[in-house]
């Protein structure tokens, strides 16, 4: 990343307190040899994994399980040309496991939808990164457009 691109890369520990704070984001995945992109409510683990509530005939489940794909959340203040935005990249698998299915019935992600067959996934965290851009500012105070 250069000096002055106007980006702050986040550490790891910000870009799981971002993700713990946030409550949509985006699973990109890929889907007939295509990339496919979908927002999800989402709860973030414990270990740092990303865990999804859907439904066991959603196609994002069938073309995720066992896959590579990439999990985005981000926050922009468009009047102060700020925000920020975090992405975990892993290996997402169907919970198979009924004490781990229990549990995050009970605390995992909340879906507003009664889903058929429901099952969650999880993507493991294995690249966390994030970038932060940061408000324009003078001598402390905000530049505006």
């Amino acid at each position: 990343m250069y000096g002055n691109d106007g980006f702050r890369e986040l550490d790891r520990r910000e870009c799981l307190e971002r993700l713990a704070a946030a409550v949509v984001g985006r699973v990109v995945f890929t889907q007939e040899a295509l990339p496919a992109v979908l927002p999800f409510r989402y709860w973030l683990d414990r270990d740092g994994a990303v865990v999804l509530r859907t439904s066991s005939v959603s196609e994002m489940a069938r073309a995720v399980d066992g896959a590579v794909v990439a999990f985005e959340a981000d926050e922009v203040d468009a009047a102060a040309h700020a925000g920020w935005s975090v992405v975990v990249t892993g290996v997402a698998s169907v919970i198979a496991d009924a004490a781990e299915r229990e549990r995050l019935r009970e605390r995992g992600p909340r879906s507003r939808v009664s889903w058929p067959g429901e099952i969650f996934v999880r993507i493991a965290p294995e690249l966390v990164t994030g970038r932060e851009l940061l408000a324009e500012t003078v001598d402390g105070v905000r530049l505006s457009r």
